[in-house]
């Protein structure tokens, strides 16, 4: 596989949100030194793990003077720090300015300060719809969004970085994670969490369109574990991978599997008019993360569902309350 994690010292950004916090997680589990920072727009400071071998640090990436003086020591750089597809839409502005202007700048201070590896977390909104399937590194990157856009920038930026100076980075294009610790709330949240919350409080489920788009859906523990692999595996440098499960759901299907897995077969769904700037088709060609990160998923749809399910039934607050934080057009400008 290539370099070892423990006593390794590590920066996460974004490391308080959804995936980040699961890789926090593994990381610490490998004995790492981890500093997460993480601004806490959307990630949380009671999702990272109370753990001697870990350090939540609140600060923006856009803060150059912070993020210069946390890379002191640094061995690798996991950026998962970003804006979502939703924000974009009401706040491109912002939405480009994090995403990508902050990562070139990143990754600048972090060639600097000899940090040894940067792995870049993308996305699959950087393909657009399908063109074919499944979707090799090698499909067009036709984004539809500023989001994608901006993830296709910070892209850019790595790669250049990698072939210009030889700074050693990694580009990885997760699809659809979900999980514990998933967004629900505001612009941010997803279609998983937003489904089963709603099952579970006898609420409609809400689909945008006809309900024939469809995504390729990973379990977080695995997604972070292909994060966590591309840190430290010397195949991955200088490449771009995609993390998926290969296999495709459509969200109207997706509607009913949640409605069953939480007992609520019954759920009503209901049907509105299309998200602007929605990809209908993801489909993800994982050979090549099995290839260079020696990397397989191991939980399936069903299964995560299940201990998605689990995770909120020992959740302490009420499905009622946690629904509040849900805005169901959240690409609309905030109030």
């Amino acid at each position: 596989m290539g370099r070892t994690l423990k006593g390794a010292k590590v920066l996460v950004t974004g490391g308080a949100g959804f995936i980040g916090s699961s890789l926090v997680r593994l990381l610490a589990e490998s004995n790492a030194e981890v500093l997460t920072v993480d601004n806490l727009a959307n990630g949380k400071r009671e999702n990272v793990v109370d753990e001697s071998r870990v350090t939540l640090l609140e600060a923006d990436i856009r803060d150059s003077h912070a993020m210069e003086q946390l890379l002191a020591g640094v061995d690798i750089v996991y950026h998962l720090a970003c804006l979502g597809v939703r924000h974009s839409i009401h706040s491109p502005i912002e939405n480009h300015q994090v995403n990508a202007d902050a990562t070139l700048r990143l990754l600048e201070l972090s060639r600097q300060a000899g940090v040894g590896r940067f792995v870049y977390v993308s996305s699959s909104e950087v393909y657009g719809t399908t063109r074919f399937v499944p979707m090799t590194e090698d499909h067009p990157t036709l984004t539809k969004t500023v989001y994608g856009a901006s993830k296709l920038a910070g892209e850019s930026y790595a790669r250049a970085y990698w072939e210009t100076y030889r700074y050693p980075t990694v580009v990885l294009r997760p699809f659809n994670a979900f999980g514990p610790r998933c967004h629900h709330e505001g612009d941010s949240g997803e279609v998983i969490p937003k489904f089963m919350l709603r099952a579970l409080a006898g609420l409609p489920l809400i689909v945008f369109g006809d309900g024939s788009q469809s995504r390729d859906f990973t379990y977080v523990t695995d997604t972070a574990r292909a994060i966590l692999r591309a840190g430290i595996a010397d195949a991955a440098v200088g490449e771009t991978i995609n993390i998926g499960n290969s296999n495709e759901v459509a969200i109207k299907d997706l509607a009913r599997i949640v409605a069953e897995v939480v007992g609520r077969p019954d759920a009503t769904v209901v049907h509105e008019a299309p998200r602007p700037g929605d990809v209908l088709r993801l489909h993800s060609h994982a050979g090549k993360a099995k290839q260079l990160l020696d990397f397989e998923p191991s939980v399936g749809l069903v299964d995560g569902l299940k201990l998605l399910h689990a995770w909120y039934n020992s959740a302490a607050v009420p499905v009622e309350q946690l629904l509040q934080q849900e805005k169901v057009h959240n690409w609309e400008r905030p109030l």
